[in-house]
């Protein structure tokens, strides 16, 4: 169904010490959007930030009604900021952007026009990740293979948070309340029609990442165990296969008794064993953990996250 062009976009923006890319964020996003003929607004969400930020976002929203902003209790990461955006934005459609450019504005008409033909959900495709650290690259090739194979949901390659929202879909992410928040999973999990615009991504203008390499393999982590159970049921069948060849070794051990007459010497075999299926059972054990510390997590049922102050509503 084509959408009413008289809709509205709403752009939700998480922010953390970002007082050095308002302004500019701001300006190439006036200049964007100018062109399109919605009416718009900015839904910053600001994450415990402890520089300008605030008072940069501020200061622009004095005289711009069109920009919003939630100011969270603490720090809470990036993605209990983006579900508090999804939760205030009430646009007719909305996109998820990071405030440094990196995710350009000017793709913006491509998925609105897209959004207009039918499309419930526009992802905006990296077309290469060339910007990327070999590491970061390679750790992500692997991350996507492990989630094809072994994953419940299917994650779009080379897809971030940027992308197009449909008000039905994002109306279906609400109704998601997990306190383990995978943002890639959860945006992919409601389905729908979904198309995709590729674009080459440009490097970060001013700052640097705030997800550093602890945060980047936890989240992957909590990506695997959020929406895969593979892990655990790939235990049962490394169990069974270490117990069928046991059961084999032990037989082969009592035959040999039995028709040479003689013990087999194997304290280095049996060092082996044993250190083998310490090892096994310490991983067994390890990834139990991971799955318990959500169960853990869930069950405390703890908000995603405290809204602090909020701007730009009327009765604000």
């Amino acid at each position: 169904m084509v959408k009413n062009q008289t809709q509205t976009l709403v752009l939700a923006v998480p922010v953390y010490n970002e007082q050095d890319q308002i302004e500019a964020f701001l300006t190439q996003i006036r200049t964007v959007l100018s062109n399109i003929d919605m009416k718009w607004s900015v839904l910053f969400v600001d994450d415990g930030s402890h520089d300008a930020t605030v008072d940069r976002i501020l200061a622009f929203s004095a005289d711009n009604p069109a920009i919003e902003l939630i100011v969270l209790s603490r720090n809470f990461g990036k993605e209990a900021a983006l579900t508090a955006a999804l939760d205030h934005a009430e646009g007719d459609a909305v996109i998820p952007i990071d405030v440094d450019l990196q995710d350009p504005p000017e793709l913006i008409p491509k998925m609105v026009e897209a959004w207009r033909g039918g499309a419930d959900i526009v992802h905006a495709r990296r077309h290469s990740r060339r910007q990327d650290t070999f590491f970061k690259r390679n750790s992500a090739r692997i991350f996507y293979l492990l989630m094809h194979k072994i994953g419940d949901t299917r994650l779009p390659e080379n897809v971030g948070d940027f992308r197009l929202i449909d008000r039905k879909v994002v109306l279906a992410i609400r109704e998601i309340r997990e306190r383990n928040r995978f943002m890639k999973g959860i945006l992919s999990w409601p389905g729908f029609h979904t198309v995709s615009v590729n674009y080459d991504r440009p490097g970060r203008d001013t700052g640097q990442a705030k997800q550093g390499f602890r945060q980047l393999i936890k989240l992957a982590l909590d990506g695997l165990v959020s929406f895969s159970v593979v892990p655990l049921r790939i235990w049962v069948i490394i169990g069974s296969m270490i117990s069928f060849f046991a059961f084999v070794y032990m037989t082969w051990i009592i035959l040999s008794v039995l028709i040479f007459g003689r013990s087999v010497p194997g304290y280095a075999s049996l060092m082996t064993i044993i250190l083998f299926m310490g090892g096994m059972q310490l991983l067994s054990v390890g990834i139990l953990g991971e799955y318990l510390s959500q169960v853990f997590i869930e069950v405390k049922q703890r908000p995603i996250y405290l809204i602090d102050s909020h701007w730009g509503k009327e009765d604000d």
